[in-house]
């Protein structure tokens, strides 16, 4: 799983929860700056009657492996910040959990000077479908290179390719974008994109005192 969210808005602190570790988790922008990569184990009770029941003198639970990159800002795509640099490392997880900020704390800063969870979410999906675009145009200048030589398979990734790419431009995740059969499943499982990934929103809020709980 990899976490993605903007500066500030708690990865490492739901990072530290998960893994029960204490990476620096600082009220000031990019506190990460390498990526944090930790496991969390799935206790199940089923293993443990298997391995009794087996005589398994070794017993591996379940494990999830997360990784915690740099947070996002607007234009991280182009350079700016520091989270575009560590997109990579998600590349392949399986799920992104993507931390909002709902949270007040005038002495937590904000990228962004206030609180807006939808603008903030629609920053870093903005962020994760350029970084896809530049997946893709990189792929696609390679494929255009063997279509050119009459490549049938080439040219037909050329062309889903060039589709693909309009429709990322249109600000839509690839999860969105059809596929028509197993051939162009396959392409676009080998980008490995960001957007084409399951995401899990996970809202940061106030501890709930009695007030607000009611």
């Amino acid at each position: 799983m990899g976490i993605v969210g903007l500066p500030n808005a708690g990865k490492s602190s739901f990072f530290n929860f998960l893994t029960d570790n204490s990476v620096p988790a600082e009220s000031f922008p990019f506190c990460t700056i390498e990526p944090n990569v930790g496991i969390f184990v799935v206790p199940d009770e089923r293993i443990e009657l298997l391995a009794k029941n087996e005589g398994s003198k070794k017993v591996v639970h379940p494990f999830v492996e997360v990784v915690d990159i740099a947070g996002l800002v607007k234009g991280a795509s182009k350079g700016e910040g520091l989270g575009n640099q560590f997109l990579d490392h998600i590349s392949k997880v399986d799920v992104i959990a993507h931390i909002v900020r709902l949270f007040e704390d005038g002495r937590v800063s904000h990228p962004y000077q206030n609180v807006d969870p939808k603008r903030d979410i629609e920053i870093v999906e903005t962020e994760l479908i350029l970084k896809d675009l530049e997946t893709v145009q990189k792929r696609l200048e390679k494929r255009m290179k063997v279509a050119r030589t009459g490549d049938k398979e080439a040219k037909r990734e050329v062309e889903l390719l060039q589709n693909l790419r309009e429709f990322l431009s249109q600000g839509k995740k690839a999860s969105k974008f059809p596929r028509h059969d197993r051939f162009e499943e396959e392409v676009i499982e080998s980008l490995f994109l960001l957007t084409d990934k399951p995401q899990i929103l996970v809202f940061n809020v106030d501890e709930l005192d009695e007030e607000k709980e009611n």
